[in-house]
């Protein structure tokens, strides 16, 4: 029930509204986030006016440096399925697909505060502790590091995608009341 655009990277915000978009995914890189000053200057504007937002993998990246975090490059990286990954709110584990080589250094203790409200990080990988997921608590966005579209578990992860159907249908119910 969802119409999909797919833009280029250097898509504006305002071309991005001019599409009457509901929320807005960010996808997979590749890419350094470290070096993602366009894409992380877009994700800002769109927690800045509300605007619902799921991102992941590079999208997660971006994310993080939206909310002032840092990125870093794993040692090895995660490549591959079968990875567990704990969804930090439910203790729900999922079996998951990755593929990436750069990761978002949050603390792990609870809420802590960004430009944009507090967030707190969401899902962390069972198999060494890096941050899987972002989750703003005061603004319409969230985030995860693996690939649920990849279906690894082979479901396991379906939750999200109904997650973000439901933001946008509840931001969606607020401009027309």
């Amino acid at each position: 029930g969802m119409d999909v655009h797919v833009v280029p990277s250097t898509v504006t915000a305002d071309e991005i509204r001019a599409l009457g978009v509901d929320g807005v995914f960010f996808s997979n890189g590749p890419g350094d986030p470290a070096t993602a000053d366009a894409a992380v200057a877009l994700m800002s504007e769109f927690l800045a006016d509300g605007t619902p937002v799921f991102g992941i993998c590079f999208g997660n990246q971006v994310l993080g440096r939206a909310l002032g975090l840092g990125t870093y490059k794993l040692r090895y990286g995660h490549r591959g399925i079968n990875q567990p990954v704990q969804d930090l709110a439910s203790g729900r584990v999922a079996v998951t697909a990755h593929n990436h080589g750069f990761a978002v250094d949050a603390p792990r203790d609870g809420e802590f505060a960004t430009p944009y409200g507090r967030a707190t990080v969401s899902h962390v990988c069972l198999n060494d502790d890096v941050v899987e997921g972002l989750r703003c608590l005061d603004v319409p966005a969230f985030s995860v590091q693996y690939h649920p579209e990849a279906a690894a578990g082979p479901h396991d992860a379906d939750y999200l995608f109904d997650e973000f159907a439901a933001m946008m249908a509840t931001a969606r119910e607020g401009r027309t009341a």
